[in-house]
């Protein structure tokens, strides 16, 4: 059991909190490195940021994955959320309050668009796509009223989008250039029919008839523009049922995506120009430049490549006939392998002459931002732009006023949750403020009343020290010191926000660096006490886990104040949150592996227990939870015949380390030819049943083959 809480020096410090994540599981980042004249700075501290947008008048608008809809003006966040729909949306797994737009027109309108996952039947089952009380995702239009967003002015414009699996939601939402709105849905994970599967085998993208693997278009209210592409007797609105009988919904734009995580409009072109960064499966991720009616592949071809996952693929490069190739593809095998923000860097900044027209993402697993800009010979150049994110971040990348230029604001889930802005500077640049310690959150603690505060990590990109040291202690009282060590005593035990600033030589303030700080206080202990350690369960289990906290100042921590939290580890590179709740309890269904090639070491549950005493303070305990592997081999006789294992083609023999209850579909193509060129017919499989058939990964070790017949020459 792995223990993430506060200890050791009574250090303040920034550093990651423990908190559910769109793609993976947020880390301390290491120090971001930028470019010359650049800097990075924090903004603001918000838990599960998702998107943001900005208003004419300069306030920033933050949407949370659990459903606040906050405001940022001024220079600080409002207290107040702007709308709290906390009961009203799922925010389990990758779905919540996703996507946020402002109207074109907001100044006489005060419209602002949300996409958020619905509560639709009153619960947020998780990974059970045949339910028909699964929650759905919908996209509506409130009035703003200062700075106060009412449930009651909500006008829904597309309802009833399928959340089947928890994933692959998407949830972005734009305006164009033509004072159109677009969204983007993902493919939901596995597929909303059941007929196909999950992962690389769900098809749910080419049903043209559903809301699902699209990026849609519509008016801001609700309309179809009469330049949709899909408008015809052959097709319906789906904006109630988010689905048709027809063959087609008149909101798609363009379809063939697997999770259009984020889009990007260019504010400067003449017309609406658009790039939408898809997630890739198991190999590619990719960038799309967005096109009426386009198809770009999905699931037959993952980017520029065959999906291996679906039988009759597709051959992708060059893409088939009616597909459309990204304008940008990157391998997972580069450590980067979950695109997520974007944002074109628009003239209205003043950052230097090499960003004119670039377009900037950001990659989720690596905690990194690139660079792409147009090449002299067609295509896109690749830089580096920014490392050091680390996993987490960022999710939502958007260029907004500061300084009376523009800087580009971003989201990331690292050090419990973070709105942050990297600023170009051609002058004297802001030092940055750190607080370094050796604690696991931003949280800060002490038996006594005495805290030592140590800023030792602030430093000034121009090198313009010494630093001035800032100290606001959050009782009332300030400092300023030459060196970056404080002691404060505090009068009485109870949470204070302590924030640090530093100064540079020439007189640049930095931006705030705050913390809690919980004088005269001990974290709480909690523990898990189901299941054991070495529990390992089946595809299908309905697994209990339990716990409980004890804390020295409080006694007994109440089950309010527990919080579950469940993680999927996918081939030991990123994480997907499964599950979570508040209590002493929760039960989960055990998953089956997202896919055939995501069994091994590597991929598993991560369950974690979060206790949180009166004031406060929190310590998180976290224990694995591993599925019972077993080995399932396939043979045929003769050896080296194919076979189909849940739609990927194999050459037996072939290994699979599988899960008990993992569902294979397994086929014997029949007829086929051997490598010696001699044709044969399938005749039986080893457990007696038909060429094509399912079977349930069993208790142990298990050898399947498929015996053919030679034909005639």
């Amino acid at each position: 059991m792995r223990y993430i809480f506060l200890s050791g020096m009574m250090v303040l410090g920034l550093a990651s909190a423990l908190l559910l994540a769109n793609l993976t599981e947020p880390t301390k980042p290491a120090a971001v490195a930028l470019p010359d004249g650049f800097t990075d700075g924090l903004v603001a501290e918000v838990a599960s940021p998702t998107a943001l947008a900005f208003t004419p008048d300069g306030r920033m608008l933050i949407t949370t994955q659990t459903g606040r809809l906050l405001v940022y003006q001024n220079g600080a966040l409002r207290d107040t959320p702007a709308m709290d729909l906390t009961d009203r949306v799922c925010s389990n797994s990758e779905r919540g309050l996703l996507g946020i737009a402002v109207d074109p027109e907001f100044a006489s309108n005060n419209f602002v668009y949300l996409y958020y996952t619905f509560k639709k039947s009153g619960v947020c089952p998780d990974h059970q796509p045949t339910r028909a009380d699964n929650p759905v995702n919908r996209v509506s239009r409130f009035t703003m009223t200062g700075n106060t967003v009412t449930e009651e002015s909500e006008q829904v414009l597309v309802d009833n989008i399928p959340s089947p699996n928890g994933n692959h939601n998407a949830g972005d939402v734009h305006f164009g250039q033509d004072g159109y709105l677009y969204i983007s849905v993902g493919d939901g994970g596995c597929d909303y029919r059941g007929d196909s599967g999950c992962g690389g085998q769900n098809d749910a993208t080419r049903d043209s008839n559903v809301l699902l693997g699209k990026v849609l278009r519509i008016t801001r209210d609700g309309g179809i523009p009469d330049a949709n592409p899909y408008i015809g007797p052959d097709s319906a609105r789906c904006n109630v049922t988010g689905r048709t009988n027809l063959d087609t919904c008149r909101e798609t734009f363009a379809s063939g995506l697997r999770n259009p995580f984020r889009m990007a409009f260019d504010p400067d072109a003449t017309g609406t120009s658009f790039f939408i960064n898809d997630v890739g499966q198991n190999a590619w991720e990719e960038i799309d430049r967005g096109a009426s009616g386009a198809d770009y592949g999905w699931n037959l071809c993952e980017g520029n490549h065959d999906n291996p996952d679906r039988v009759g693929a597709a051959d992708c490069s060059p893409p088939p006939a009616g597909r459309t190739a990204p304008i940008h593809e990157y391998s997972h095998s580069t450590g980067c392998s979950s695109i997520t923000g974007g944002a074109f860097v628009p003239d209205a900044s003043n950052w230097p002459a090499q960003y004119d027209g670039s377009y900037l993402f950001g990659d989720y697993v690596c905690g990194k931002m690139f660079s792409l800009t147009p090449g002299n010979g067609g295509g896109f150049d690749k830089t580096t732009f920014l490392t050091g994110l680390g996993r987490g971040g960022p999710t939502t990348m958007i260029f907004g006023p500061h300084d009376g230029g523009q800087a580009l604001y971003y989201t990331t889930y690292t050090s419990g949750g973070q709105i942050r802005r990297v600023a170009y500077n051609s002058g004297n640049r802001p030092p940055v403020a750190v607080i370094e310690g050796e604690h696991e959150e931003d949280q800060l603690w002490d038996e006594t009343l005495t805290v030592e505060f140590d800023g030792s990590g602030s430093s000034d990109p121009d090198g313009d020290t010494p630093l001035t040291y800032l100290w606001d202690f959050g009782d009332g009282n300030i400092g300023e010191t030459s060196t970056p060590e404080i002691t404060h005593t505090y009068a009485e035990s109870k949470r204070f926000n302590a924030t640090l600033w530093v100064r540079d030589s020439r007189g640049k303030l930095s931006d705030p660096a705050p913390v809690e700080v919980f004088p005269g206080n001990t974290p709480p202990e909690p523990l898990v006490t189901a299941p054991s350690t070495d529990y390992q369960f089946k595809v299908g289990d309905r697994v209990a886990l339990s716990g409980a906290a004890s804390d020295q100042e409080d006694g007994a921590v109440t089950d309010a104040s527990l919080k579950w939290e469940v993680l999927r580890h996918h081939n030991n590179n990123h994480t997907h949150p499964y599950d979570s709740d508040t209590g002493g309890s929760l039960t989960i269904n055990a998953p089956a592996p997202e896919d055939l090639f995501s069994t091994g070491a590597g991929n598993y549950l991560e369950v974690r227990l979060t206790a949180t005493d009166s004031q406060g303070l929190r310590k998180t305990v976290s224990q694995d939870l591993e599925p019972r592997r077993v080995d399932v081999t396939f043979k045929t006789y003769p050896i080296k015949l194919n076979l189909r294992v849940n739609g990927a083609k194999i050459q037996a023999p072939w290994p699979l380390v599988s899960w008990r209850g993992y569902g294979l579909r397994v086929e014997a193509p029949s007829p086929q030819r051997s490598e010696s060129g001699r044709r044969w017919k399938f005749k039986s499989w080893s457990d007696g049943r038909g060429r094509e058939h399912r079977i349930t990964t069993p208790a142990s070790d298990t050898t399947y083959t498929a015996k053919y017949r030679r034909l005639p020459r």
